[in-house]
């Protein structure tokens, strides 16, 4: 389709138009049938159309009578259940007649269908409707009465409430006549005003004409709201409408051309077995603003004294035409008052000195291949077109609008502004488009914005219905619910007659940059796809007076109007008087263009208005300079003709500079041009006619930055869709403590949520990166804050340290008993077996064992790290060395058979006892070796206890920890083979057996201890090296000492020789 296109093709003998026709060869114009009538097939003969109704021999007819019908039926057979059984509790409950009532009108509501079903006649129209209204009041207003004695019903608690009276009194009964007594009221009005009545439609199906019935009569003298219904006039209406010529005219001694988008081409649906689309002229009367803002700024002129004195202005008005060789033909007609003829410029009588173009640039663009041959001085009053600017291919067109260099980041502003960050982009595949996208991708690009779709849309795209679908489903799939749309008028009228009036999109929010074509096109109720949109739209200043010289504008006021004329014929019904084309009747008293829906015409001023009524200032500026500096100039006025040359005009528009009334600065020299502000408007789509356009923010470029954007986010009202401020993204923010992680061949607003790694933070949104924190410090729970780590150490304070220094005390208090119980019994035949000075040793080493385990407990220090080891170390040696010195005793004394023997000097010169001092001195010289090399030394851990750093003895030399701990496990394996061997040996007080089962315990004690030491980290790691010697020395301590301590204290009569000598004796006798 062409926005400024044309009326209906015809190729040769072809009519385009399903109602026209024509029976003679060329014909210029196809005649148009009678509305009884239709053209056949070969659009050369009216065929008389047939007579159409909901009829009930039809398929869908007889449908809706069957279905009626058996619904009635099963009402029916409800009541005669509810009869049957009319005394049972169900039926009873809520009152029974209540029940038969609704039921009876429910029937009604099913058989009163059939009335719509028939030939239409005056009767069944009346009942229609009122039948209908008066039966469902009954049905629902019996509901209601159900419900309300279900209410009182269940607050009667007691016979004494107030209630009571209303339930007894039967007050629900009431309802129903009420409400049906309103609805007969309301019926009657309906009847008695204007009922309804036998109506015809021919227009909806072709070939037929619908007889229906018309639920109210047409009421005379009000406005039709209905722009795009084909209309007719009067002969006389025609003949005068002709004399006017499509024009507005105002005569003065110079002229302005104006040339306006007043008419446009819709294209409608290919009825079936059509061959081409039909197409209808239509008018924008919304764009007869244009033509106001030009008289309004032409009278301002002529009044004012001081601005080109003695010269009056005058304008005439065109629409562009509906195809191209009529624009041209409308120019050269405009310019010359002629029809051309070359060589020869037949002029008026006022001399038109410039032409106004637009509001699209590509119009300018067109006019100025022939204005441009005779330098005629051009000026566009729409948008900033960078096409237009270049000068060489277009030297006399000049823009009034400041640029729009600002625009792209405006947009971007906005989206960053509510956090939109995956945002889809509709561009006109023109010069503006194309000029347009890379800005938008450039910032969008700068403030990580990314592109959901980017489409850019050629004017074929709107003829093809299947790409609309494709199309439709890439926008669902993108799920962007922000959408920008850039285009000039004619692409936005495309967009919303074509995809948005088909595809209902509730969930998006769109972004456009013109305001004036919503203006025009969206007379739609709340449910629309571009409900609610946000538009940015040119700041600019108050004209004082447009309102009311567009209130007081009549056809009488400008009887060369032709536009005017139509609006009053059109809308208000009026027709000239049969005397002259001047006076009018049938009018309303004081008929307005105010009383207009906004969608038909607006009264605020739109930009475009606004810079064509600067541009007129503009040429009355550069005129009034020009005649004043030309000494030659001739007096004007009186009659006399000015005579210039409309291109002697170029020097003084190029150099124009002035303030407007409203005192905004107009500049024409595109090197001097102000950046536009933009006002951000959000239209609101109330129901039809009462839209309303309300300001919700504004954005300067002069602004500093940061505050170029102004927002009142309160006041925008969104898509219904939305309950609050939608967000736009692919993919959820990130909060603090996770990070973005990109999804794979996706765009980088795409992208999955990641928990930060343990110790490491993000405290912002949609962070990249964790940050780990130092190692004084440790990350909370949420991973978005460091915290300051506490110390920590195996402290006697807290429940495991006390444990076991408790443990460590008991069990040394227990050892200093049993060596008490041995100093007690000292010369007793159990204490003295087996070296009693051997036992002392054991017991005192053990004692130091116990106690030497406190030196782990503590905050550690460079002593106690010393200690620690070499204490633990040398203490363990002498205990086991001493087991093993008990062990080779047990086996020597056992193995002196005879005094002869030569083991018997072994025993006799005390050997056994030199295995300490031995196996203690190999022990220092290890731990000698140890502290001289890399003795260890206090130290931190920062990592195995989460928020606290451990303080800890760093052992220095692993290789010489375990070396000592090896040393000491060789001891203890040399013991335990040593006892092992020995503990079948007589064991009346021989110690074989408990050293061989100590020893047992002591090595799985520390052969446990590796794993498991090398498993924890922190202060347990220090718990399990403490639980270890206490464990292995109470287990060396328990199986040695806790048998004899036994005998000693609870079984005394063993231990004497008399004891012994029993027991022996008891035992050869009863050896099993």
């Amino acid at each position: 389709m062409n926005l400024f296109g044309g009326r209906a093709e015809k190729q040769g003998n072809y009519c385009t138009s399903d109602s026209n026709s024509h029976s003679l060869p060329d014909w210029e114009q196809c005649v148009r049938c009678p509305d009884h009538q239709y053209a056949n097939t070969e659009k050369n003969l009216c065929l008389l159309k047939s007579e159409r109704f909901l009829d009930s021999k039809d398929p869908l007819g007889m449908t809706l009578v069957c279905l009626a019908l058996c619904l009635s039926a099963l009402t029916t057979a409800v009541i005669g259940i509810f009869a049957k059984h009319n005394n049972t509790p169900i039926v009873k409950a809520n009152n029974r007649a209540l029940s038969y009532i609704l039921l009876i009108s429910l029937n009604c509501c099913f058989l009163c269908s059939l009335l719509f079903i028939g030939h239409p006649n005056t009767a069944t129209c009346v009942l229609q409707q009122t039948t209908f209204g008066v039966v469902f009041t009954v049905a629902v207003s019996t509901v209601l009465a159900k419900t309300v004695t279900v209410v009182l019903a269940f607050s009667v608690t007691s016979s004494g409430r107030r209630m009571r009276w209303l339930l007894v009194s039967g007050m629900p009964n009431f309802i129903i006549p009420i409400y049906t007594l309103i609805q007969l009221i309301l019926s009657g009005i309906w009847l008695g005003t204007s009922p309804p009545f036998v109506d015809t439609d021919a227009h909806s199906e072709h070939g037929h004409i619908i007889i229906l019935c018309n639920k109210a009569q047409p009421l005379p003298s009000v406005v039709s709201w209905d722009t795009w219904a084909p209309w007719s006039c009067s002969l006389g209406e025609e003949e005068c409408l002709l004399n006017k010529k499509d024009t507005a005219y105002v005569s003065g001694d110079v002229s302005i051309t104006g040339f306006f988008p007043l008419s446009y081409v819709t294209v409608q649906r290919r009825p079936p077995k059509a061959e081409r689309y039909t197409e209808e002229v239509s008018y924008n009367f919304n764009n007869y603003q244009f033509i106001l803002a030009l008289a309004f700024a032409v009278e301002e002129i002529n009044k004012n004294p001081h601005l080109l004195p003695n010269i009056t202005m005058g304008f005439s008005a065109h629409s562009h035409g509906i195809r191209y060789y009529v624009l041209y033909r409308s120019l050269v007609l405009s310019l010359s008052g002629k029809d051309f003829i070359l060589n020869y410029d037949c002029k008026r009588e006022s001399q038109t000195v410039v032409t106004l173009t637009g509001p699209a640039g590509q119009i300018s663009s067109q006019y100025a291949t022939v204005l441009d041959l005779y330098r005629f001085p051009q000026l566009n009053f729409g948008r900033f077109d960078p096409v237009l600017s270049d000068h060489r291919l277009f030297p006399s067109v000049y823009q009034i609008a400041p640029k729009d260099t600002s625009l792209a980041f405006a947009m971007v502003s906005l989206m960053v502004h509510f956090c939109w960050k995956w945002v889809g982009l509709l561009i006109s595949e023109d010069e503006n488009g194309l000029w347009m996208l890379p800005q938008l991708r450039e910032e969008m690009n700068k403030h990580k914005v990314c592109t959901a779709f980017e489409h850019i849309l050629p004017l074929s795209f709107f003829r093809e219905v299947s790409d609309h679908v494709s199309f439709h489903q890439k926008i669902r799939n993108s799920f962007a619910n922000v959408v920008v749309i850039y285009g000039d008028n004619e692409f936005m009228f495309n967009l919303l007659n074509t995809y948005f009036t088909t595809y209902l999109s509730l969930g998006n929010v769109w972004v456009i940059n013109s305001l004036s074509t919503f203006l025009f096109v969206m007379k739609y109720f709340l449910l629309h796809s571009l409900h609610a949109p946000l538009i940015f739209s040119h700041h600019h200043g108050e004209i004082s007076g447009f309102n009311n010289f567009i209130k007081t504008a009549n056809p009488s006021k400008y009887p060369k109007d032709y536009y005017l004329a139509l609006v009053w014929i059109r809308f208000f019904k009026c027709t000239f008087s049969e005397s002259s084309c001047v006076t009018w009747k049938n009018c309303p008293a004081n008929a307005s263009l105010e009383w207009l829906p906004r969608y038909l015409f607006d009264m605020d001023m739109m930009e475009e208005s606004y810079y064509l009524y600067n541009a007129v200032y503009a040429v009355a500026q550069a005129l009034h300079e020009m005649l004043i500096g030309q000494a030659e100039a001739q007096p004007v006025g009186n009659g006399r003709k000015l005579q210039f040359s409309p291109s002697q005009l170029h020097p003084f528009l190029k150099n124009i500079h002035f303030n407007n009334p409203a005192g905004d600065q107009v500049i024409l020299d595109e090197t001097k041009k102000l950046v536009a502000e933009y006002d951000i408007v959000n239209l609101c789509n109330f129901p039809e006619g009462l839209r309303q356009v309300m300001k919700v923010g504004n954005f300067s470029p002069y602004a500093p930055h940061g505050h170029q954007l102004s927002l009142s986010n309160d006041n925008i009202e969104w898509p219904i869709s939305f309950t609050e401020t939608p967000q736009s993204v692919c993919s959820e923010s990130c909060g603090p403590g996770f990070r973005k992680s990109p999804q794979e061949g996706k765009s980088v607003c795409c992208f999955d949520c990641i928990p930060c790694p343990e110790n490491e933070i993000s405290n912002g949104t949609d962070l990249e990166q964790c940050v780990r924190c130092p190692d004084h410090q440790y990350a909370n729970t949420e991973k978005n804050l460091c915290l300051l780590k506490s110390e920590s150490f195996l402290n006697s304070r807290d429940p495991l340290g006390m444990t076991l220094v408790c443990l460590a005390l008991c069990l040394s208090a227990l050892t200093t008993a049993v060596i008490g119980i041995f100093a007690k019994h000292n010369n007793t035949p159990i204490v003295k077996a087996n070296n009693r000075a051997l036992s002392y040793i054991l017991l005192i080493s053990l004692n130091c064992c116990f106690l030497c385990s406190l030196l782990f407990i503590g905050h550690p220090n460079t002593a106690t790290c010393v200690l620690q080891q070499t204490t633990f170390g040398v203490v363990f040696t002498v205990a086991v060395s001493t087991v093993l010195a008990k062990t080779v005793t047990v086996v020597l004394a056992f193995s002196v058979t005879s005094s002869g023997r030569r083991v018997r000097w072994l025993l006799v010169s005390g050997m056994p006892n030199f295995i300490i001092p031995s196996c203690t001195l190999i022990q220092l010289i290890l731990s000698g070796i140890w502290l001289g090399t890399s003795p260890p030394f206090v130290d931190t851990d920062a990592h195995s206890e989460h928020g606290h750093i451990i303080i800890l003895c760093n052992k220095g030399s692993a290789t010489a920890f375990y070396c000592v701990l090896g040393y000491l496990g060789s001891l203890a394996l040399a013991s335990f083979t040593v006892a092992f061997l020995a503990r079948n040996l007589p064991d009346t007080f021989n110690e074989a057996k408990f050293l061989t089962f100590s020893m047992l315990v002591f090595c799985s004690v520390w052969v446990t201890f590796l794993p498991v030491y090398h498993s924890t980290k922190g202060k347990t790691m220090v718990a399990v090296e403490v639980f270890s010697i206490l464990a292995s020395s109470a287990g060396l301590s328990g199986c040695i000492f806790v048998p004899k301590c036994y005998i000693i204290l609870l079984r005394p009569e063993r231990n004497s020789l008399h004891g012994i000598r029993g027991k022996t004796y008891a035992e050869r006798n009863n050896p099993f």
